[in-house]
């Protein structure tokens, strides 16, 4: 285990915008805590019975199983652009446009227990990704969507996004 991983990143290492994901990771190893929180996520998300995954909170917001695939790509998404920056590249990065994207998925036709594997699948791979990572990877940054961001960043902008997704599909979707 790395000293770098339990630093919380600071304000400066990411766009404000991620602020309410990042602050929503408790203190400590961030990858421990990836692992964890995929073993965690995968329970929850397997519990979810198939008959609600067409639900919606309200009109025009996405169903259980959409929000499911937003959740995968974003963390596909995270994990590249960690990747990239990890690994010394500045070319800048762009956003992405998750409505495009949870349109185009495809997801409302899928299982929620396939959405759910997957989803266990893609964390796997996040933690062997940022377990390889040396401790100099960490404090990296680069650019993505016109905002500076750190390896280190990235790490807990994924941790935090999939635990508010979690907590949107209890609180607002009842599952």
């Amino acid at each position: 285990m790395s000293p770098v991983r339990d630093v919380r990143p600071t304000p400066a290492e990411y766009a404000p915008w991620h602020a309410g994901y990042i602050e929503r990771v408790p203190d400590g190893d961030i990858v421990t805590l990836l692992q964890q929180g995929g073993e965690e996520m995968a329970s929850a998300l397997a519990s979810i019975p198939d008959d609600r995954g067409d639900h919606r909170y309200a009109e025009g917001k996405w169903s259980v199983r959409t929000l499911i695939g937003h959740m995968i790509d974003a963390e596909r998404i995270f994990a590249y652009r960690a990747m990239r920056i990890a690994r010394g590249d500045s070319t800048p990065l762009p956003g992405f446009e998750e409505n495009e994207y949870a349109r185009t998925a495809g997801s409302d036709a899928r299982s929620i227990g396939g959405l759910a594997s997957e989803m266990r699948v893609v964390r796997e791979g996040t933690v062997r990704l940022f377990e390889s990572f040396p401790d100099e990877a960490w404090t990296r940054s680069g650019t993505v969507n016109n905002a500076q961001v750190s390896t280190r960043a990235l790490a807990w902008i994924t941790a935090g996004h999939a635990l508010h997704h979690l907590a949107v599909l209890e609180e607002r979707y009842g599952v």
